[in-house]
């Protein structure tokens, strides 16, 4: 090895050793998860990449991240919680990220298909570049590394995967968990496949630079086996392996073996990495840390509340005004890429929404394999690199097959790397019933979308221009990705049709507006919320209240569910001070008990006022058409429910 090649380890190694002092003295918060024995891989694979390249990691990350970027500063900083962090401190040992170039995540597999996306975005725009995503061999047992794996093989994307294999899975021996072998898990997917290790130092750096040449020339996926030994436990203190294990392990280290050989030199580089890294530490230590206020960045909100224009009736069907939509955006922004199952022609969607894109621009129209966690994941890739990436989940009840990369990815990314970066994923499903597609068909799952923290939720209604929403979404500016909730009961709609003749139907003038329809011509005795799909049932009992019941009531309709903007709810609730809350969803922990509970908040004890939820019953959805409307919200029940409790 050269004299480079080992400082360079010895720096990784020498790292490493300090931060489980560090943490052993209290220093350091959280976890240390060391790749300690491991060094020479992280090493050999950044002497072959060049600027264009991504790396991506999980969460034994440092040797990768310093044999990339060389930043020990921002890494030590950032170990320390100190604002000069990579992150300003954020992300600590597990959430690294450099320049575009290095993101780490501290979930197993999950980085995989984001590396995917971030290579596609080169291939796309036509750049250089490939991606290298490392993994360790317990990440094998996770399903959406296969997910990947046969989406890069068939779309032929740039990535070269690299599985770091020490033999254990945290501390549970390789054999103990795998079936089969590594080598045979790509060749499936017909992944050209290298393998080397880190005790053969000329063999593994050749080996790196044959496969990243092999992944750049041919522009397909490659996977690396570098068989390794990790000298060090799985995290801090928790190594219970035999210890004949590891003495046999530590005889066979090429960086032990250059101490026993060059014993001075080795102790001069040792001493000299020491001095740099004491240095560092002393300085960091003196930095200050982040403050709340400049992490928690609090939204401004006007106090006065947006003007209001009315809602006109459109005899075009809303399934018709999307796909306009979206055949605009595609030609208005080459960043624009739809993703989705059968979504490409002659088909064009379950529900016709992306009906002749794929003929006007097959190449940012992409059909893609059953696999909601892997397209969502390469989704992110896409949004990390600067695309605006707009995926389609078939059915709003398969979209908790992409949580992880909701809730840990897409929603953590903006924040979790200080906002150096954004990750405006747009996620679209059709959701609910009334359809008599059953119970894994039929749910309404808004509840748990709303509990994602940064994720933005927006709920389409037979009263707002969808596209609106769209170009909101699509904004210059917005960092955080948004989920766009589409019932399937509103494609057939005609946008704005109401009928009543004693009511006026307004909205908000705003990105994301509210309508209102209310009486014509006197107060309102009672205020319905409603949103989505159950708008348009809730819109249809005013006049029946009205007539029947010689009741006023009005109903607010948002479209931005998430975050909640109260100030016209709050206002209407403080006028009839009563509220009706119609969701088409079970009631238990939804929005609309947050809605109830935030409205409470904020008038107290000013105004009482009476709450109620009408909602589903807590069953799954059944198909039989009677029995689905008996379990789901019917506009009768909603009558009953008001009249029944009418202040």
């Amino acid at each position: 090895m050269d004299a480079a090649v080992v400082r360079q380890a010895l720096l990784i190694r020498r790292v490493e050793e300090t931060l489980l002092e560090l943490f052993s003295q209290g220093r350091l918060n959280g976890t240390v998860h060391t790749c300690i024995g491991q060094e020479l891989s992280a090493v050999a694979f950044a002497r072959a990449l060049v600027e264009q390249d991504v790396v991506v990691s999980g969460h034994r990350c440092h040797g990768h991240f310093l044999a990339l970027t060389g930043d020990l500063d921002g890494l030590l900083a950032e170990m320390l919680g100190k604002v000069t962090g990579v992150c300003g401190g954020i992300g600590s040992s597990q959430h690294l990220f450099h320049q575009g170039r290095f993101f780490s995540n501290g979930i197993q597999g999950g980085m995989v298909p984001v590396a995917a996306g971030l290579a596609l975005a080169r291939k796309l725009r036509g750049v250089p570049g490939i991606g290298v995503a490392f993994i360790g061999d317990g990440t094998l047992g996770q399903g959406i590394l296969y997910e990947t794996l046969n989406l890069v093989a068939r779309w032929r994307i740039p990535l070269l995967i690299v599985c770091e294999d020490n033999r254990y899975a945290q501390s549970t021996p390789r054999e103990a968990t795998l079936a089969g072998t590594i080598e045979a898990r790509p060749a499936a997917f017909g992944i050209e496949t290298f393998v080397s290790d880190t005790w053969d130092w000329p063999r593994l750096d050749a080996q790196a630079a044959r496969s990243v040449a092999h992944v750049r020339a041919t522009g397909t996926p490659a996977l690396h086996v570098v068989r390794t030994d990790r000298l060090a436990p799985h995290s801090k203190g928790d190594d219970t392996r035999d210890a004949a294990e590891l003495d046999a392990a530590r005889a066979r280290d090429l960086l032990t073996a250059h101490a026993r050989a060059h014993p001075e030199q080795h102790g001069q580089w040792r001493a000299a990495i020491d001095r740099e890294i004491r240095d560092l530490l002393g300085r960091i230590a003196q930095e200050p840390v982040l403050m709340l206020e400049e992490y928690h960045r609090k939204p401004r909100v006007s106090p006065r509340l947006p003007a209001r224009r009315p809602v006109l009736p459109s005899s075009e069907r809303l399934v018709t005004r999307l796909n306009r939509c979206f055949a605009e955006l595609l030609a208005e922004h080459p960043e624009v890429v739809l993703l989705g199952e059968d979504i490409v022609d002659p088909y064009g969607g379950a529900f016709k929404v992306t009906r002749g894109l794929a003929t006007a621009h097959p190449d940012r129209v992409l059909a893609t394999p059953i696999s909601e966690a892997a397209i969502t994941g390469l989704a992110n890739g896409l949004a990390l690199a600067g695309m605006r990436p707009i995926v389609e989940i078939m059915f709003g009840d398969f979209v908790t097959l992409a949580m992880d990369q909701l809730i840990n990815h897409a929603a953590k990314f903006h924040r979790m790397y200080n906002g150096q970066i954004g990750c405006p994923l747009i996620l679209r499903t059709p959701m609910g019933g009334y359809r008599g597609y059953g119970p894994t068909h039929s749910q309404t799952l808004d509840k748990f979308l709303l509990g994602i923290d940064t994720l933005r939720v927006v709920a389409l209604n037979a009263f707002t221009d969808p596209a609106g929403l769209y170009r909101a979404l699509l904004a210059p500016g917005q960092q955080d990705p948004a989920i766009v909730i589409e019932n399937k009961t509103l494609y057939g709609a005609r946008i704005g049709d109401f009928q009543e003749e004693n009511f006026i139907v307004e909205e908000t003038i705003e990105p994301f507006p509210l309508t209102h329809i209310r009486p014509l011509h006197s107060a309102p005795e009672v205020t319905l919320v409603a949103y989505g799909g159950i708008a348009s049932i809730a819109a249809g009992v005013l006049g029946p209240l009205f007539e029947q019941h010689d009741l006023k009531a009005e109903l607010l309709i948002p479209s931005l569910l998430c975050p909640l903007d109260p100030r016209a709810i709050l206002e209407a609730v403080e006028r009839s001070g009563s509220l009706f809350v119609v969701e088409e969803g079970s009631a238990f922990a939804a929005w609309g008990a947050e809605l109830i509970a935030t409205i409470q908040e904020r008038l107290g004890r000013r105004r009482p006022f009476s709450a109620h939820r009408i909602a589903a019953l807590p069953v799954p959805i059944p198909a039989p058409r009677d029995l689905e409307r008996q379990v789901l919200v019917e506009a009768r029940r909603i009558i009953r429910d008001v009249v029944a409790h009418r202040p």
